[in-house]
């Protein structure tokens, strides 16, 4: 039981970590403009976005999926 606790908790470490860079990524793409490694970010929100507007009822029924993931 240890180990299971273990293992959760460092994969809610990581996906803290990820979430943190990600924020980070994002900030750095609005203001740098075209920087290695984080310049598609904000392009790719943008089309994740734009992509669940066009899916309807399926898109916000998935947008409700990936917020409780968050949660």
């Amino acid at each position: 039981m240890k180990m299971l606790s273990g293992f959760s908790s460092s994969i809610s470490s990581l996906t803290n970590v990820v979430i943190s860079l990600l924020g980070l990524g994002i900030v750095v793409s609005l203001l740098g403009g075209n920087v290695p490694f984080v310049s598609g970010i904000a392009d790719n929100i943008v089309g994740l976005v734009q992509s669940l507007g066009d899916a309807g009822i399926v898109g916000l029924i998935a947008a409700i999926i990936i917020l409780g993931f968050y949660k």
